[in-house]
């Protein structure tokens, strides 16, 4: 097939005009349970059992948490929500939304969330992890985080069946 002579095809020159006009995502600090339908909407474009607004709301609410969102065009575009306990906190869920995802964007947004918790005076940060998950087990590798154990049938997938839970930490 031959290329017109400019040096974009129409959609990429679309999506790189466009790409050039939205600003990049920012990492924020989630504190507002008002933010629970967005967390929720998000949360089930990623999971076969997503949490209700109202599991997030009392999440949000309780002193222990700890969240950061993912904003990009005042839109919230992903999230990390943590629960501390003296100087050890626990990785509860991380989503980013569907158009973003492969960008590189968790690996910030983790980050950022990593650096809060050390700030905090967290030392140990602990997650579980679907086996069958190769980019968030990518992810947590590169980030610092090695396998201490197991969860056999932890998770329940979309088809009825269950899936193992590999349990991570990582010493900030």
């Amino acid at each position: 097939m031959n290329r017109p002579a400019f040096p974009f095809w129409p959609m990429e020159w679309w999506m790189a005009w466009w790409e050039a006009l939205t600003p990049p995502p920012s990492v924020s600090l989630l504190s507002d349970a008002s933010q629970a339908g967005a967390l929720a909407r998000i949360h089930a474009t990623a999971f076969a059992r997503p949490w209700e607004p109202h599991e997030f709301e009392r999440i949000l609410c309780e002193r222990s948490s700890f969240a950061h969102g993912l904003w990009r065009s005042g839109t919230l575009q992903g999230f990390v929500l943590s629960r501390r306990a003296a100087d050890e906190a626990e990785i509860l869920t991380v989503v980013i939304a569907p158009a973003l995802r492969g960008g590189g964007h968790a690996r910030g947004l983790l980050r950022e969330h990593m650096n809060g918790l050390a700030l905090a005076g967290t030392r140990r940060i602990h997650l579980e992890v679907d086996e069958g998950n190769m980019p968030a087990l990518k992810l947590y590798k590169r980030m610092g985080f090695t396998q201490v154990g197991a969860r056999t049938g932890y998770y329940l997938k979309a088809d009825g069946s269950r899936a193992t839970a590999l349990t991570m930490s990582a010493e900030l």
